[in-house]
């Protein structure tokens, strides 16, 4: 965790969501990367303040894992990741990658939750 005490930091879930291209090793990595680096910048967050990343994905997304190119890319080892199946929806958006990350954010700051590509439609609000 970041040299700020406990009482300055709480626990809080991000969530998040993209659109991959397609189902190809690239086109996956490609919007991982992206969604992490958006949840990182406009949070501010920094490693040691990533508690945990929870991927689901849908049923069309089957060539690689997101946690691992996480991992990898962004050189996270202190982070727990999990990646899971969403569940299927009818009409759901296809190549969909999900996420929620628990992280510490001072207190009286509000997550931002990033919303890319065709995700959006889930969530016009954000």
């Amino acid at each position: 965790m970041s040299d700020k005490t406990n009482c300055d930091l709480k626990l809080t879930a991000i969530r998040g969501a993209t659109t991959s291209k397609g189902d190809t090793d690239f086109f996956i990595k490609e919007a991982v990367i992206e969604l992490i680096q958006e949840l990182i910048t406009r949070n501010q967050l920094i490693q040691e303040n990533i508690v945990s990343i929870t991927f689901t994905v849908t049923k069309d997304i089957t060539s690689c894992f997101p946690a691992s190119i996480a991992r990898r890319y962004f050189k996270f080892d202190s982070v727990s990741f999990l990646d899971c199946q969403q569940m299927f929806v009818p009409e759901d958006i296809d190549f969909c990658i999900r996420l929620m990350a628990l992280v510490y954010l001072e207190v009286g700051e509000q997550p931002i939750h990033p919303y890319l590509n065709e995700s959006s439609k889930l969530r016009p609000d954000r």
